[in-house]
């Protein structure tokens, strides 16, 4: 299995009053239609989102929907997610037909669970996430576990940051990059980053690093960070210049990887690559700097043991900075055959 895939922007529909619950369904269709689904498949996607955007709205009184297409094994798909910031709900009473916290029939969260080629949840008094990933028909095991929070700031049509990930059935590679600023410069170096890294993505990172430097020359430049995971030696490999953030993460606790200041592809310097042993099954995150960096995953009891997208989606809920563009990137460090 050799699978290559880069994101495009998250979708963020505000669900704070009863019409906006039909935008949210009609942009789900949208990028249902776009990942190629027919209209069958398409209207389980939009039948999950109107259900997510009336629990959000009837139990949290507000909150948005993040909805995506995503790159799967073998076939494409569509990422919905439930944000909201209060009061939360039990995750073992409310999947059941006929559990209600809102005087409703209860039959939401079951109909999604349904409908749902990948569902999972989490939920404090700090507010729920409800994740749902479906597929066409037929294609059920294409997910990958990963999860990737993509954002422009909110007065630009594009993003300066982007991410990619690479699979064989050994290795997981990926890059995060930060293009400096925002806006269309800063979009067009992460594309630039993102297009030189998806020719050989498995390759050393330090060599990568240096074949990045070389592409985004004369241009804006950019903060990136490459990661390169070996479940035959369960190590990790890392190199980061600029102020992308590195960490993994285990639920008794997490470390922290290394970058060097520096511009790639202005102020360009030789990469130095860091190597982590024993790391299979820790959770790999990495995040732009549109993200705060003082956020701990103890301070959410077993998230770390969640699937990767609703990481993503909460430390963007409750960490982004609101002044740049913003990506969270996660992923399990495991074999994927």
């Amino acid at each position: 299995m050799d699978v290559t895939l880069s994101g495009s922007l998250t979708r963020v529909v505000p669900i704070e009053e009863t019409s906006q619950i039909g935008h949210a369904r009609r942009v789900a269709q949208q990028v249902a239609a776009e990942a190629g689904f027919d209209t069958t498949d398409a209207g389980r996607v939009a039948l999950v989102a109107t259900e997510l955007a009336t629990n959000v709205l009837k139990h949290a009184k507000g909150g948005e929907l993040h909805i995506a297409a995503l790159d799967g094994i073998g076939a494409r798909g569509v990422e919905v997610i439930a944000v909201d910031r209060g009061p939360g709900f039990n995750l073992v009473d409310c999947l059941p037909d006929g559990f209600s916290t809102g005087g409703t029939r209860g039959e939401g969260l079951g109909a999604v669970k349904r409908q749902s080629d990948v569902m999972d949840m989490y939920a404090d008094p700090r507010g729920a996430i409800v994740l749902a990933r479906l597929y066409p028909k037929g294609f059920g095991k294409a997910d990958i576990r990963f999860g990737a929070s993509h954002h422009a700031l909110h007065s630009e049509e594009v993003s300066g940051d982007g991410w990619a990930l690479a699979l064989d059935d050994q290795r997981i590679a990926a890059i995060v990059v930060d293009g400096l600023g925002h806006g269309e410069a800063a979009h067009e170096a992460a594309r630039v980053a993102v297009g030189t890294w998806l020719a050989e993505p498995m390759e050393d990172p330090v060599t990568l690093m240096g074949a990045l430097a070389q592409a985004m020359l004369g241009g804006r430049g950019g903060a990136v960070a490459l990661a390169r995971f070996d479940a035959r030696t369960a190590g990790l490999r890392y190199a980061g210049i600029g102020n992308i953030a590195g960490s993994v993460h285990l639920p008794e606790g997490s470390r922290g990887l290394a970058s060097h200041p520096g511009i790639v592809g202005v102020q360009t310097r030789r990469a130095q690559a860091f190597d982590f042993p024993q790391v299979a099954g820790r959770l790999l995150v990495m995040h732009s700097d549109g993200l705060q960096s003082r956020w701990s995953l103890k301070d959410y009891p077993g998230l770390v043991s969640r699937h990767p997208a609703l990481v993503t989606a909460l430390l963007h809920r409750d960490f982004c900075r609101g002044r740049d563009d913003a990506t969270v990137f996660a992923i399990r460090l495991e074999a994927t055959a």
